[in-house]
């Protein structure tokens, strides 16, 4: 069962959820990665972040945020930073990570990253669907943290024109994170980020939980 904050803003920052020990082991197995400087992709793979999923859901900040069975789907690493730098503008996340594509008529927007397939699905799917955003370093405003704009997943699925028009109505909210606690996230709630401007680093592990069975055919890629 959803907090009441996470239902009407369709975002929410949880205290730390690790020790300083947990976040130590986590480093350690980051610093193993075949990274292309800015990231990761495909986490799931290893049994560090597998068994890292696992904890999050069990979490009791977490689980009652989650839809009953929920499963892992996907975890990316991103690691900001003077150094390695970008912004994004306003968006939804629309897309999820599956097995093979399906003919079903309400799934749109196929595409391929990495040797992964990914689809648009109708809004009722990406409603069950919650990012986990651990932080692996504090991120504060200088760090080039997500801005949300609170509320905005009621909306449904918007237009560039009409996400600018949604921000501009409601405002955006900085998320600054502490070392080890999360942002939870609807993934059609606006969101955006800014270069960093200060001289840490922004790791963050972006996990992904979604139902365990799949409508229209469809196979998650992972389903930890």
């Amino acid at each position: 069962m959803s907090t009441p904050s996470f239902e009407t803003d369709g975002f929410f920052i949880t205290a730390p959820l690790l020790s300083t020990t947990d976040i130590s082991e986590i480093e350690a197995a980051i610093s193993q990665l075949a990274s292309n400087g800015v990231g990761a992709r495909d986490l799931l793979d290893y049994s560090w972040c597998r068994q890292l999923a696992k904890t999050l859901r069990d979490h009791p900040d977490i689980r009652d945020v989650l839809q009953p069975g929920a499963v892992a789907i996907q975890c990316t690493y991103f690691e900001k930073s003077t150094d390695q730098n970008w912004l994004v503008p306003i968006h939804q996340d629309l897309s999820i990570p599956v097995q093979e594509k399906t003919d079903a008529p309400e799934l749109t927007g196929w595409s391929e990253k990495d040797g992964i397939v990914f689809v648009q699905p109708p809004d009722n799917l990406l409603q069950q669907i919650t990012a986990v955003r651990l932080h692996i370093d504090d991120c504060g405003p200088e760090d080039g943290p997500l801005k949300v704009v609170p509320g905005s997943h009621h909306a449904g699925r918007l237009s560039n024109e009409r996400a600018l028009r949604e921000r501009d109505k409601l405002g955006e909210r900085v998320c600054a994170v502490a070392q080890g606690a999360a942002l939870l996230m609807r993934p059609l709630v606006l969101h955006a980020s800014s270069k960093a401007t200060g001289n840490s680093k922004r790791r963050v592990l972006h996990f992904v939980f979604g139902p365990r069975i799949l409508p229209y055919g469809l196979k998650w890629q992972y389903a930890v």
